[in-house]
């Protein structure tokens, strides 16, 4: 945290120096343009030569001032972001607030873990790692906190994940330029609409008369320059009338072209920046390295010609104005040149643009694991297998606070199943909900909140937490059934890491206890492994059965003082304090 705090002091103090330049450029832009109509107006009046240069050099002095002035405008607004990282994140290790979007948007109540385990929506998973500013950055995290990768792609990320970590300068400058890009789902949308939409190329004869024609205008304004021939004037304004009329019958074209992409060069410009923030820096790791390579295009970087696309948007932007328009367009067909153009970049580039944006994206989530890595040097990347073997040591769930874990050390050998008792409130859910996070975050190639970690990354299946399905007429216990029915679907495919709480809680104790044992049985037959919570000791007894694949584990509460007190140990056996008669009793139930 203290790193956070030093760097958002340093770039306040920065942020001061910049504003007083800002303001001083600003003032000199002032006095400028004011000695450039004071110079001039002494020119038209004493017709003296230095007040003409004086009024040229006051112009230069404008324009100069005016670009710097742009410069310290995008620095500034890159230090305002940067102390907005910094803040947020000393907010969020100060447990002040989370201030980071919640991804609620890919809620799935059909996805085999996605809600059950919280990884979207408020205080979720997804809100405490994202650190994602681009509308690709934040659905290719959310994308991948709902798969699994195979063991070659989650070591890749854990090597890229690991050399990241250590780059936070580059990390926060790169999060810098994706927050003050402002990017959305329908800007994103739209430009990638536009790269796939008709583009077919001008005709030759277009493109010819698209060349001979400005000629010609200029030509004749030559002509006319040199004899003041009124006929001569005539032909001109022929010829301009001609370049206005030929553009108009493109201008249907041109207007689908352009739909919807207002202030879309401003973004594609900032994407350009974005990648030239990843060209120029120096990786290791193998998929970083990929990932920088694949923004090679004809010997040119990627944000070269997302620089070029930009300014031709940007050149585009001036048929909107009825002047500019007519008087370039009767002059030189200019937005004829400048749609010419884009639609070359666009049968260059299309099928290479969304490649490149999935690159920026790709950086980004990798940028959120790197950052959890760092908030958390005591995490651990797991060691991984393919024989079917997973353990870990100290095993808590990342989201809680350092202070209150409490870790357990588990090992799915040589029985591969658990039982699992304990009074309400004695930590049951929270330690499956564990198990089910930091495998999923094992898939991903993060870190593990753990201090070892020896995982074979699997399907992560889990029914602990369903919601009534009102729009479908589905009752809890029906969406329970269908869950436990797609969890069994999948384990014929494959074996997979099973979690369950307390399942068919909408059925008599008998039949509950019966269809629990049952579930197991069938669960451990498709080598799955895994946890299982119940109140019901008689289901434990089926470990006497299974003893090689099945082990019973609790969580005790002791009573001590007339209070209850939680360890939130993991221990062997089954669980024989009962809390709820206790606790009835302390309150006046019974």
């Amino acid at each position: 945290m203290e790193s956070y705090q030093s760097r958002s002091q340093h770039y306040s103090q920065d942020l001061k120096k910049i504003k007083t330049k800002y303001n001083t450029i600003s003032l000199l832009r002032l006095g400028s343009i004011l000695l450039f109509f004071l110079s001039g107006y002494y020119y038209l009046q004493d017709s003296q030569i230095a007040f003409l240069i004086f009024s040229l050099a006051s112009l230069i002095a404008f324009f100069l001032l005016m670009r710097f002035h742009t410069k310290l405008q995008f620095q500034m607004k890159m230090v305002e972001a940067l102390i907005a990282i910094n803040s947020d994140e000393v907010d969020y290790l100060e447990n002040n607030k989370i201030p980071f979007e919640n991804g609620a948007e890919f809620i799935d109540f059909h996805h085999p873990y996605a809600y059950d385990l919280d990884i979207f929506g408020n205080h979720s998973l997804f809100q405490n790692l994202n650190r994602t500013a681009t509308f690709i950055g934040k659905k290719t995290f959310a994308n991948q906190c709902v798969q699994l990768l195979p063991n070659e792609e989650i070591i890749r990320n854990q090597d890229a994940i690991k050399e990241l970590t250590d780059k936070l300068v580059w990390r926060q400058e790169y999060s810098a330029l994706a927050k003050i890009s402002q990017d959305t789902k329908r800007s994103y949308e739209s430009l990638l609409q536009w790269s796939t939409f008709n583009s077919t190329p001008l005709s030759k004869g277009t493109v010819v008369i698209s060349i001979l024609s400005p000629l010609l205008f200029l030509g004749f304004a030559l002509l006319y320059w040199m004899t003041s021939n009124l006929m001569v004037l005539k032909v001109l304004s022929f010829v301009f009338v001609f370049n206005l009329a030929f553009l108009g019958r493109f201008m249907k074209r041109i207007q689908l072209e352009i739909a919807n992409s207002s202030n879309i060069d401003k973004l594609i410009a900032q994407y350009g920046l974005l990648l030239q923030k990843i060209e120029a820096e120096s990786f290791q790791a193998e998929k970083l390295v990929h990932l920088q390579k694949e923004l090679s295009f004809k010997d040119q970087n990627a944000s070269v010609h997302l620089k070029q696309l930009a300014g031709l948007f940007s050149s585009m932007d001036s048929i909107q104005n009825l002047i500019t328009a007519v008087l370039f367009n009767g002059t030189f067909l200019y937005n004829l040149h400048v749609f010419k153009s884009l639609m070359e970049w666009k049968n260059q580039h299309s099928q290479s643009l969304e490649n490149w944006l999935a690159v920026i994206g790709e950086f980004e989530m990798l940028n959120s694991l790197a950052n959890m890595s760092y908030n958390n040097s005591d995490f651990v990347f797991p060691e991984l297998n393919s024989n079917f073997e997973i353990s870990f040591a100290d095993l808590s769930h990342p989201l809680l606070s350092k202070k209150g874990r409490v870790g357990n050390t588990i090992d799915f050998q040589p029985q591969s199943f658990m039982i699992l008792t304990g009074s309400n409130m004695s930590g049951k859910s929270t330690f499956l909900r564990s198990l089910g996070i930091n495998m999923v975050l094992t898939g991903m190639g993060a870190a593990v909140c753990a201090t070892r970690a020896k995982v074979h990354p699997m399907p992560v299946l889990v029914s602990m937490r369903l919601s009534d399905s009102l729009s479908d007429s589905e009752s809890y216990f029906f969406a329970e059934i269908k869950r436990l029915k797609q969890i069994m679907d999948e384990l014929e495919q494959r074996p997979a890491f099973v979690l369950l709480d307390e399942i068919l809680r909408g059925t008599n104790s008998d039949d509950k206890r019966n269809g629990t044992i049952e579930v197991i049985k069938k669960v451990i037959a498709k080598k799955a492994i895994g946890a299982i919570a119940t109140h019901d000791i008689e289901v434990c007894l089926t470990t006497k059965d299974y003893p090689e694949t099945l082990i019973n584990k609790c969580f005790e509460v002791e009573i001590a003082n007339n209070d209850l007190h939680f360890d939130f140990v993991l221990r062997d056996g089954i669980c024989k304090n009962k809390s709820a008669t206790f606790l009835m009793k302390k309150i006046g139930v019974i």
